[in-house]
């Protein structure tokens, strides 16, 4: 019997609990959008009213966020400026990923509230979630464990030029 080995060390920081002592110091949406170390916080792109980043514990490679920077849990709340630029940054992410990634689909969406599924409920996000033919195999229903193909930080320096301020203002 031979064994295989899935390698996802960016899961540890998740399993020892970092992403919620980053919420019980506040809001981490907040604190990311505040500091000025986008590589390090996987964002990819920053608008006038919201910004775009990897999801550091992704369902799947290129797993984003698209984040106002307003802290909200409200879409009605928000300015239209800051709900059209919102969109405005999903529809874009989407053709960004879908250049970079060859996706052949994408899950995307909003959780409102924690009995909605959010896992930060005060801070509104949408999520997008690229697929491929294929991408759901045997692992998650039998090992309940997905894998991850590419590490985060190599996912995150392959899309970075495709989120450029002159690709994100055109098409």
């Amino acid at each position: 019997m031979s064994h295989h080995v899935i390698w996802a060390p960016w899961r540890m920081s998740y399993i020892l609990d970092d992403n919620r002592k980053n919420c019980r110091d506040g809001c981490l949406f907040c604190r990311i959008a505040a500091e000025n170390n986008d590589g390090d916080n996987l964002i990819l792109f920053r608008g006038t009213h919201a910004f775009v980043l990897l999801n550091r514990y992704p369902y799947n490679n290129g797993h984003l966020m698209v984040v106002p920077y307003s802290h909200l849990n409200n879409l009605g709340k928000l300015s239209q400026d800051a709900y059209l630029e919102l969109m405005e940054l999903f529809r874009r992410s989407i053709d960004c990923l879908h250049d970079a990634l060859q996706a052949d689909g994408f899950n995307g969406g909003i959780n409102l509230g924690k009995t909605a599924g959010a896992g930060i409920a005060d801070h509104l996000h949408f999520h997008i979630v690229p697929r491929w033919h294929g991408d759901y195999n045997f692992m998650p229903v039998i090992g309940e464990t997905k894998v991850m193909p590419q590490h985060l930080e190599e996912t995150y320096n392959h899309l970075l030029p495709y989120f450029s301020a002159e690709r994100m203002a055109s098409s």
